[in-house]
């Protein structure tokens, strides 16, 4: 995601010189745009654990561990079997072993290998090959084909695009396998895309240029049909689990369960309001209804932390939303819930650690303020929760496999970050490193707040984090930049520590703002659920709130309010000088949705559900809905090669906007998909520049600048 981000806030401080008081300095050009020293000096990093005892320390590439209590600091290297790595190069598998030479695996140089994965016993290495799934024994080289209808519309382990994007992920770089725990079996999803329309993306290079072709299935269009398959490590028929794969529906990432016997399977309706968790016996594919959630609005079919298996193999954590907040509960294999082990109007966000043996959890969640983050512990039976982290703080925490100790790296925005070794009653044994700069005090930087303003109808606090020029003059009217991204449950203000960015144009004399929706997360499931069939509108409704806030406020020019996003940050751009056009006056959208019927079913009709069912929603969360309304100047940008929001959206607002006559910049980057390609990185940023200095600032852009 594109975003300019505010600047770092430091208290204005005064030194007495001579008995006369003099300003601190502010941060040259070099240091404000990180090139030099100034606020910060590096750290090292604590990650990790080598065991209960000894943290792990990497400083200036080396690695060491550390006792908890004594400090005696050892060289350290991670186990060989944890170290090893398997990649393709020059079209074929490699494994390379911790001071070894790599060792070529397959002999295939006409074809590509695709996301080679060692088994868990290091014994065994399974990939993709032109959409079947393979894999080889490490010590004979011997290899194990185990499908064979793979072709360009039928994928064997690897991932459809839809699936890849919104589904399993794009870490996972379209790998759709997965190895039992005990090395014997890979359970993987079919895909099959022979009904999903096909998308061209033409590309310009050569005489001719060429179409890359994609299976994309935007809104209302037919989905891949997808099977879920299990196969022996040493070869077998494939046992597919007891699904119809004509079904309109979906499934999530599988877990196995420990011992490796079951794996579960999530499954989903197409409209996405019920969540249902199979058992599936690998053996012979049947399958065993344990979990079945239903919701009004949608379920997020996470690929992270829905599941997470106990070692006792009775029991199951699960994560969900069904409260309208994101929170854990204890269940038995076979679907009997035990109890919630947290509660509230908060959300959890991630296990961090569990201690089965004490029946206690621990877990990050966003309670004290959702824009922060904090570690706690709580009892398997949901009592007895303590926070374990202190202060006004983010906190990222890396717990001691015993569960008693964990290591925090935390900041807010006043305060660089800081590493503390913390026992697990919250205890600070010893402060590890604080990365703020001797030469912190001497610099005077543009200050930076967190607070929130009251949505119109009083139901929200949203929260804001704003940035002022360096010279802050409250008398004085200042050009503001809004950055957001604004797509559900993924706000971006933060309480953490920004370093150096925006500084720049703090000194410029440029007002900076972060801020967030309703719908933005910060108030769970239940503010997220106000988009419902309805993208678009309370977004715009409490960005214009913010709007208002700031163009009522004596220090803001009240014809210079520009906001900038990309993707759904540039739909919104885009929304809100046409929508919103009354409101902000400048914009830059990168990539832009302009139309929901133009993006893929998975992610959209999760919250419109399909043009055919919401054609009212779908017009009036266009774009091309509102185009008349345009005034202002909106900047447009765009990669040719786009596979994820495709040109053809900002061409359709192009043409709306065109037919209409009225001004406004475009910017296509030939080569650049989603984000764009480096050098056009470059070229964006001088533009950017250029436009802030042309329009907000009314200057010509100094030459250090060019």
């Amino acid at each position: 995601m594109n975003r300019l981000l505010p600047v770092a806030y430091v208290a204005l401080l005064f030194l007495t010189v001579d008995a006369a008081t003099a300003q601190t300095k502010k941060l040259s050009f070099e240091q404000s745009w990180g090139q030099q020293a100034s606020l910060t000096k590096p750290i090292s990093s604590f990650r990790d654990w080598a065991d209960a005892s000894h943290y792990i320390e990497s400083s200036q590439g080396k690695l060491y561990q550390v006792h908890i209590k004594t400090g005696e600091k050892q060289a350290f290297s991670y186990p060989t079997n944890s170290s090893t790595t398997v990649f393709v190069k020059d079209k074929d598998v490699f494994i390379k072993y911790p001071d070894a030479a790599a060792k070529q695996l397959t002999q295939s140089p006409e074809v590509d290998e695709q996301n080679p994965t060692l088994s868990p016993d290091g014994k065994y290495v399974a990939f993709t090959r032109k959409s079947n799934l393979y894999s080889i024994e490490v010590a004979t080289g011997k290899e194990v084909q185990y499908t064979n209808d793979g072709t360009d519309v039928i994928y064997n382990g690897w991932s459809s695009w839809v699936y890849y994007e919104e589904i399993l992920g794009r870490p996972t770089n379209y790998k759709a396998f997965w190895w039992s725990p005990d090395s014997k079996g890979i359970a993987f999803m079919r895909f099959d895309d022979t009904q999903v329309p096909m998308f061209p993306i033409y590309v310009s290079k050569g005489q001719h240029g060429y179409l890359e072709e994609t299976r994309y299935p935007k809104a209302g269009d037919p989905n891949p049909e997808v099977k879920v398959g299990f196969v022996k490590v040493e070869g077998s028929p494939v046992v597919w689990a007891a699904f119809n794969e004509k079904d309109d529906q979906y499934f999530g990432e599988p877990y196995w369960s420990y011992d490796s016997k079951s794996i579960m399977v999530q499954w989903m309706n197409r409209d996405q309001t019920n969540l249902k968790f199979y058992a599936v016996n690998p053996k012979d594919g049947s399958k065993k209804e344990i979990y079945n959630e239903e919701q009004n609005s949608w379920i997020n079919l996470d690929h992270a932390e829905r599941i997470t298996y106990l070692a006792d193999n009775k029991h199951y954590i699960l994560k969900s939303d069904k409260t309208g907040w994101a929170h854990y509960y204890l269940y038995t294999l076979d679907g009997k819930l035990v109890n919630p082990m947290t509660a509230g109007d908060w959300q959890v966000t991630e296990i961090k650690h569990i201690d089965e043996k004490g029946k206690v959890l621990y877990f990050t969640a966003r309670k004290e303020n959702s824009a922060t983050v904090d570690l706690y512990r709580v009892n398997f039976n949901g009592k007895n929760l303590k926070r374990l982290t202190f202060g006004d703080y983010t906190h990222d925490v890396v717990v001691a496999p015993d569960g008693k100790h964990f290591i925090t790296t935390y900041s807010n925005i006043h305060t660089p970050f800081k590493v503390a070794l913390v026992d697990n009653n919250g205890k600070v044994m010893k402060e590890l490193a604080d990365s703020k700069s001797e030469n912190f005090d001497s610099y005077k930087v543009g200050k930076r707040e967190y607070f929130t303003i009251p949505s119109e109808d009083g139901k929200f606090n949203l929260p804001v984090i704003i940035t002022y020029p360096t010279d802050f003059d409250e008398s004085k009217p200042y050009p503001v930049i809004m950055s957001i991204y604004g797509g559900p449950d993924a706000g971006t203000v933060r309480n953490t520590w920004k370093g150096i960015n925006g500084q720049y144009w703090a000194n410029e004399g440029v007002v900076q703002i972060e801020c967030d929706h309703r719908a933005s997360g910060h108030f769970g499931k239940q503010g997220v659920a106000w988009m419902h069939r309805n993208l678009g509108n309370w977004e715009l409704v409490d960005y214009i709130t913010i709007a208002k806030w700031l163009k009522a406020k004596p220090w803001v020019a009240k014809d210079k309010l520009l906001i900038t996003g990309h993707s759904y940050g540039g739909y919104m751009t885009c929304l809100a000088l046409t929508k919103g056009a009354d409101y902000f006056d400048y914009g830059i959208a990168g990539a832009p949705v302009t139309g929901w019927e133009l993006y893929d079913t998975h992610y959209t009709e999760r919250w419109m559900d399909t043009p055919q069912d919401n054609p009212e929603g779908y017009k009036n969360g266009s774009i091309l809905s509102y185009v008349d309304q345009y005034k202002g100047t909106l900047r447009i940008m765009h990669g040719d090669l786009d596979d994820n929001v495709h040109m053809q959206n900002t061409i359709q607002l192009v043409d709306a906007l065109t037919d209409r006559s009225v001004p406004f910049e475009l910017m296509i980057y030939p080569g650049s998909r989603h984000g764009f390609g480096r050098s056009k990185q470059a070229y964006d940023f001088k533009e950017r520049v250029r436009f802030y200095y042309q329009y907000l600032l009314e200057k010509p852009v100094p030459e250090a600048m060019k």
